[in-house]
C-alpha cells in the first residue's frame, strides 16, 4: 500500500467528537493500550488528520503519526507506537530468509511464517496471540523478524493462524505498512 514515496494531503483537525470516537475505536481493537492511551492520545491535545493516497487517513498528533486507516478497514497503529508498546499488539515471526522480501514491500507467504523460524499463536499457549488463542482472518498484526528486536511490519491476516498452521501456504499478509516504505519515511512537520 505504501511501497512508493509520497508525500502528505492536505492537513486538518478533527473535531473532539471524532477524536473521542477514534480514541474508543483504538481502545476496542487494542486493549493492552488502554493504561498508556493518554500518553499517546491525550484528551487535551489536538488531533490531526492527514490525507494520503488511495483514501487513507493518518492520525497525528503535531508532527507525530500515531495511527492510520483506509477507508472502513481496521484503524492501525504506526510502527514508531507498535516500537513503542511492542507487548500491546498480536503479533507474529517471520523467519530470516522473509525479511527482505518484507521490507522490499512483498506479500507476506504463509511458508515464511510455518518454517522452523517462524512462529504463529495458537491453542498452545503461546503469548504471542490474543492470550494464547488462534489469530482470524481480518485480525491486524505485527510481524516480527527472526533474531531482530523490533517489528518490521504491520498488517491484516489473509487467513487464520489455524489454516496456516494446515495449510501451509498461500498469502498470510497481502498489503501493510512496512519499516522504510513511504508512510515510515513521510515528513508531517
Amino acid at each position: 500500500m505504501f511501497k512508493k514515496d509520497f508525500t502528505a494531503g492536505s492537513k486538518s483537525k478533527v473535531k473532539s467528537s471524532v477524536a473521542r470516537a477514534v480514541r474508543a475505536k483504538v481502545m476496542e481493537t487494542y486493549p493492552k493500550l488502554e493504561p498508556h492511551i493518554e500518553e499517546i492520545l491525550p484528551k487535551k491535545e489536538q488531533l490531526d488528520i492527514v490525507k494520503l493516497p488511495d483514501r487513507v487517513s493518518l492520525y497525528c498528533l503535531n508532527d507525530k503519526a500515531l495511527f492510520w486507516q483506509h477507508m472502513d478497514d481496521p484503524i492501525m497503529p504506526h510502527l514508531k507506537i507498535v516500537h513503542q508498546y511492542p507487548w500491546a499488539f498480536p503479533r507474529i515471526r517471520i523467519d530470516r530468509g522473509a525479511i527482505r522480501f518484507v521490507l522490499g514491500g512483498a506479500t507476506l507467504m504463509v511458508p515464511g511464517l510455518t518454517s522452523p523460524g517462524g512462529r504463529l499463536p495458537g491453542a498452545d499457549g503461546t503469548e504471542w496471540g490474543k492470550d494464547g488463542k488462534d489469530l482470524e482472518a481480518g485480525d491486524v498484526v505485527v510481524v516480527e523478524a527472526e533474531g531482530k528486536e523490533t517489528a518490521c511490519m504491520i498488517g491484516v491476516l489473509k487467513m487464520s493462524t489455524k489454516d496456516m498452521k494446515e495449510k501451509k501456504k498461500g498469502p498470510g499478509i497481502e498489503e501493510g505498512h512496512y519499516v522504510g516504505d513511504g508512510l515510515w519515511k513521510l515528513d508531517l512537520s
